[in-house]
């Protein structure tokens, strides 16, 4: 056999490495990924907080939530928590814990260190009853995905009062949804509801709370109301009509006009409505079809 001579060899060696090199750069061919199956998103569900706001949070999985607040939408994931559920994220902080039949939360703003809320925005709650709907663990609100319309805004919405009734240290007053537009649309849950003076200011020191159903539908789950234009949905709003005189309440405020902002719109509609609740509480019921009295309770 024929040797090589030791030039020959070295031109061959590197023959041979610039071929694999060669073949080492080209890059491999593209897999076509398999298409992931796709889950139905969870809508959201709504808060009412004391400020008059709402708060609509969307939990997709265990680890995430999507937070919607004045136009504006977090992104935000769980944190560890001595107790209920924590999620951090663009800033800001929800925390939400389950007490007697309620679900609270609050919204704060995160430090310096984006870890721990130190200055809070809202103080919110909702009912924790699982025929209402909760955060990730409950029964959620109803789906809207099924009704072809689209949800009612502010602007082409009218509010009107529509009786109610006065018991012993209670009152409630219904108030009338209509759709004044000229295309149907939906409404549903928990409107947000905030009591306001003759000047039209908040009344700040006023909580609004969410009472499942109203007076006379104790528990009944939030139903999906589609409103064709002129017609009307109805909701509660109830208080206490004694001064809480062990809290130095002598004289209750007056409110001269209400604020409502339909669940998931930013849009707020008012109504001329003087109302002298008590306590620093009103309770508010979720929309429904009917305008039905709806009898106090005892006190």
């Amino acid at each position: 056999m024929r040797r090589l001579s030791p030039a020959c060899a070295f031109v061959a060696s590197l023959a041979l490495v610039a071929a694999c090199t060669e073949e080492a750069a080209v890059p491999p061919q593209p897999v076509e990924p398999s298409p992931a199956p796709t889950a139905p998103a969870a809508p959201p569900v709504s808060y009412a907080c004391e400020s008059g706001q709402s708060i609509a949070v969307a939990y997709p999985d265990t680890s995430s939530a999507r937070l919607s607040y004045k136009g504006q939408t977090y992104v935000l994931r769980t944190a560890q928590s001595a107790s209920g559920a924590r999620y951090i994220g663009s800033g800001v902080e929800w925390w939400t814990a389950n007490r007697d039949g309620t679900e609270g939360a609050t919204l704060s703003r995160l430090g310096p260190d984006e870890e721990i809320g130190t200055v809070v925005l809202e103080r919110c709650s909702r009912p924790s009853s699982p025929s209402v709907g909760a955060g990730p663990e409950l029964v959620q609100a109803p789906d809207p995905r099924g009704m072809s319309e689209p949800p009612c805004k502010g602007p082409q919405l009218r509010l009107s009062a529509e009786g109610g009734d006065a018991g012993a240290g209670s009152r409630v007053t219904i108030i009338g949804v209509q759709n004044v537009g000229s295309q149907a649309c939906r409404i549903h849950g928990y409107p947000a509801v905030a009591l306001q003076d003759a000047q039209g200011r908040d009344l700040e020191a006023m909580r609004t709370e969410q009472r499942p159903g109203g007076y006379s539908r104790e528990g009944q789950a939030n139903i999906l109301v589609s409103l064709a234009p002129r017609e009307k949905a109805f909701f509660d709003i109830a208080w206490s009509a004694i001064p809480h005189e062990g809290q130095g309440e002598r004289v209750c405020p007056k409110a001269a006009r209400i604020r409502v902002t339909a669940y998931g719109d930013t849009s707020p509609v008012t109504l001329d409505q003087a109302l002298q609740p008590c306590g620093g509480r009103i309770s508010v019921s979720p929309v429904r079809a009917e305008a039905e009295p709806t009898p106090v309770p005892s006190t």
